[in-house]
């Protein structure tokens, strides 16, 4: 699979993981709290694996997506840190809903940025054969990613 291809499908896993949390309703703290750990779990992952294999390739291949990357980055340092206050977090909490939402807020804006503004130039950049040889390297990748999101380098730069 192509590697801009695997980040999307990633995309779109967490945004369906939003939408069940957005549908679960106020009483549902059991699967709040799933939603959440499974949300936590794919963008560890995800960040991870964007952060190692991605963006340097991104950088290398196409010099002027270098002030996207660090934007994302930075963007990632964010989330990684909301991630682990809604790992430790009770649902019950008046705090969880709250920050579950600028979560997704703060994502939903990542992925809009990432997939309209950049991925097309790094595809272009690219090519098909070092796409699909990222994509492979990233699908490799997940297996080794941490579970704790700070453990991921942006979240402690």
């Amino acid at each position: 699979m192509d590697g801009i291809v695997l980040l999307k499908e990633d995309h779109k896993t967490v945004e369906k993981l939003f939408k069940q949390f957005e549908k679960a309703g106020d009483d549902a703290t059991a699967e709040k709290r799933k939603i959440a750990d499974q949300v936590i779990q794919e963008l560890t992952t995800h960040t991870w694996i964007e952060e190692k294999i991605f963006y340097p390739a991104a950088r290398e291949a196409a010099p002027d997506s270098k002030d996207h990357v660090l934007e994302s980055i930075e963007e990632h340092h964010v989330v990684l840190w909301m991630l682990a206050e809604l790992k430790d977090l009770d649902p019950s909490d008046e705090r969880f809903d709250a920050k579950m939402t600028v979560l997704m807020e703060n994502v939903r804006h990542h992925v809009e940025e990432e997939e309209k503004e950049w991925f097309p130039d790094v595809r272009k950049a690219m090519g098909r054969n070092r796409l699909a040889d990222l994509g492979e390297q990233m699908e490799a990748a997940k297996k080794q990613s941490p579970r704790d999101p700070l453990t991921v380098p942006s979240a402690n730069q």
